[in-house]
């Protein structure tokens, strides 16, 4: 194993796409780096995820640039990870929407997961000096809320947890389109490291009970057509089990991280190993499954000393 993180040496510039996933939506992807979702409104447009700085927010404006000249009223941010949401300053004054446990965790663990994802992953934060501030929500919401860009309608809800505890996701009615945030990847690696893998298969389902005709996913490739909405939900459902149940069997038996790391290596590595950002996921996914396995319900804080920690336990 490396003694560094596996993101650390990945400083290539990634291809990007804007996808058009229905009529005024789109889709903003790189190569398997954060994703960010558009929704173009009769008066004003709508963003969801800002990137992890305002250099690469630009590039989701200028994208918007190409297809409209609307006014960016909105900016949703399905969950409070550095990576999505500290590059909000580029969009200049909108409505910054969260759900109320988002919030939350911004408050309790926002500056140490923006320290940690500093040094996991340094090309993301390339131009991070412009940064002004963590990103505060000007509104919040418990279970679901509603926006209106002119007549089209918008409705951002908690649908359960999965990939944190405060995951929103972005519904168009009219278009029968979501935006789910890192509930659902697609031929990229799930990052569980702040998960509730037993809550996750629940919440996937409740994504499905909506029979949307297109998926912008939290990273990778848009999914348009229901055959490739239904193989991105079932895949990322198998994700997380195939991380989970290794790390429940070694726990009951009292096993140590090292062991579960081997067995989720095991059960995961012929499925998934091509995946994008597999290895930098897996330690943190592995010492989170082993957590809840245990009975941990909330997610520890990682810290760039909890980092380091995990990384030279794991290499022992």
């Amino acid at each position: 194993m490396s003694k560094s993180f596996a993101s650390a040496g990945d400083m290539e510039d990634k291809e990007i796409s804007f996808t058009e996933i229905g009529e005024g939506l789109y889709a903003f992807t790189a190569e398997g780096d954060p994703n960010s979702g558009v929704i173009i409104g009769d008066e004003s447009v709508m963003v969801i995820e800002a990137q992890a700085t305002p250099r690469l927010a630009r590039k989701v404006v200028e994208c918007i640039r190409s297809v409209t000249d609307k006014p960016i009223s909105h900016l949703v941010l399905t969950h409070y990870h550095a990576v999505r949401v500290l590059g909000a300053s580029a969009y200049g004054a909108p409505e910054i929407i969260m759900s109320d446990a988002a919030r939350a965790m911004v408050v309790e663990r926002g500056q140490e997961d923006w320290d940690s994802e500093f040094g996991r992953f340094p090309r993301l934060f390339q131009g991070h000096e412009e940064i002004p501030s963590l990103t505060w929500p000007t509104t919040t919401f418990s279970d679901k809320m509603t926006v209106y860009l002119g007549k089209r309608r918008v409705d951002i809800m908690h649908l359960g947890r999965a990939h944190t505890a405060g995951d929103a996701v972005v519904w168009v009615p009219d278009a029968e389109v979501m935006f789910t945030g890192d509930i659902v990847e697609y031929h990229s690696a799930c990052y569980c490291g702040d998960g509730h893998f037993a809550d996750w298969g629940d919440t996937l389902s409740a994504i499905a009970d909506y029979n949307p005709v297109a998926i912008a996913p939290g990273r990778g490739d848009a999914l348009v057509g229901e055959e490739m909405v239904e193989a991105a939900l079932t895949n990322t459902y198998d994700f997380v089990e195939s991380t989970y149940r290794p790390a429940q069997r070694v726990a009951a038996r009292g096993g140590t991280l090292k062991e579960v790391w081997d067995a989720v290596r095991a059960e995961c590595d012929p499925k998934f190993a091509d995946y994008a950002i597999y290895e930098h996921c897996l330690p943190f996914n592995v010492a989170r499954a082993y957590d809840e396995a245990r009975g941990i319900d909330t997610p520890r804080i990682w810290t760039a000393e909890r980092d380091q920690q995990m990384w030279s336990d794991l290499q022992g």
